[in-house]
């Protein structure tokens, strides 16, 4: 009996040392991750003749609002409009994403038709292409449409992704295909099984596949900047690369805007973590 709590001693003390070891490295991984958010803010509320000054101060002594206002006030900048197209094409572009892709792969795991594997497994070798590979033709495609400088071009290429369409062909093949048998049988159609049944069901799959694009079409840099010309169509990461070439002297200025660029990626982790853990492991189960 002695040697049995013995035991047990040991371990709840090898226990509660694995677990603060876990937490002390947890936090000292949040410190790390945390404080560069942390400093861009406190730059961004700092006087300018006070940023540059030694020793460091981890809170200005007079906090100030003023280049939060002079960002989204000065007429040369127009940040209020970058953002709106940030939030605009982000928007479309994932309501587009998920409907293009949902309905494909719908096809793919329900409907059938000759060479459905042997076109899937054609698509899913997309996969292996570089996005450099395609840039040009998209491009020039992008171009004899007269789609540059548009929301066009910003929205349609990317409307629909291998990525999606495997993920989401993968969830719908664990739906029992039992309940559209029964929809069937009440007279429903293709389409209303897929818009009130299938749709429904899958619903941990369209937030993940929704995440990922939103949060993908926000951050996007290098598309926006190949055909965006006009200072007033550009996005909200093509529009900071400006703000650091021409203000690369007011260090407070750029960080305000990427202050406010960043909030609502941050507020949007903030409020779907749990759903943005759920979505990285349903793509590692393959939709099981």
């Amino acid at each position: 009996m002695a040697t049995t709590n013995s035991y047990s001693a040991h371990y709840r003390q090898r226990n509660l040392l694995s677990r603060l070891g876990l937490h002390t490295f947890l936090m000292i991984l949040a410190v790390l991750v945390g404080f560069p958010i942390y400093w861009s803010i406190i730059v961004s509320i700092t006087p300018s003749d006070q940023i540059f000054r030694w020793p460091l101060h981890l809170f200005p002594d007079m906090p100030t609002l003023d280049h939060y206002r002079e960002v989204l006030t000065r007429q040369d900048l127009q940040l209020p409009r970058w953002f709106f197209n940030s939030v605009f094409v982000s928007t479309i572009s994932t309501i587009l994403h998920l409907f293009i892709s949902s309905l494909t792969a719908y096809g793919f795991a329900r409907l059938e038709f000759p060479g459905r594997d042997f076109i899937f497994v054609s698509i899913l070798f997309a996969l292996m292409v570089p996005g450099e590979v395609t840039l040009i033709p998209v491009f020039l495609l992008v171009r004899n449409l007269g789609w540059l400088d548009t929301y066009h071009a910003l929205i349609w290429p990317g409307m629909a992704s291998v990525f999606g369409v495997f993920l989401l062909r993968q969830f719908f093949l664990s739906i029992p295909k039992e309940m559209e048998e029964a929809a069937v049988i009440d007279g429903a159609g293709r389409f209303r099984i897929y818009w009130q049944i299938i749709l429904p069901l899958s619903r941990s799959a369209l937030v993940a596949l929704t995440i990922f694009t939103f949060l993908g079409a926000w951050n996007d840099l290098f598309w926006p900047l190949i055909v965006l010309n006009r200072l007033e169509m550009r996005t909200l990461p093509v529009g900071l690369t400006v703000l650091n070439g021409t203000y690369s002297q007011e260090r407070a200025l750029i960080m305000a805007g990427a202050v406010i660029a960043s909030a609502p990626v941050l507020l949007f982790y903030a409020i779907f973590q749990r759903r943005i853990i759920e979505g990285v492991m349903l793509t590692g189960m393959g939709g099981r």
